[in-house]
């Protein structure tokens, strides 16, 4: 899942040196940080958040597959 994220980002942002993801273990749950360049938060985020709720659903569903749950966390 870790991959799957830094894959994603690495696509949307110019400064691909800069996105980086820390995987966390939390209460039945596996949380993701993502961190880009501040000049890139705006393409991670994209408008009214559309961009961070589809790389969350996208995440959703590959931590279902392997029946575990996922939370992506966007740092700024």
């Amino acid at each position: 899942m870790r991959d799957l994220v830094l894959w994603l980002a690495s696509e949307l942002v110019e400064r691909k040196d800069a996105v980086k993801v820390e995987v966390l273990e939390r209460d039945h749950a596996t949380v993701l940080e993502l961190s880009v360049a501040p000049d890139d938060l705006g393409r991670v985020i994209g408008r009214g958040g559309k961009t961070a709720k589809a790389l969350r659903t996208v995440l959703d569903a590959a931590a279902r597959r392997e029946g575990r749950r996922a939370v992506l966390d966007i740092l700024d």
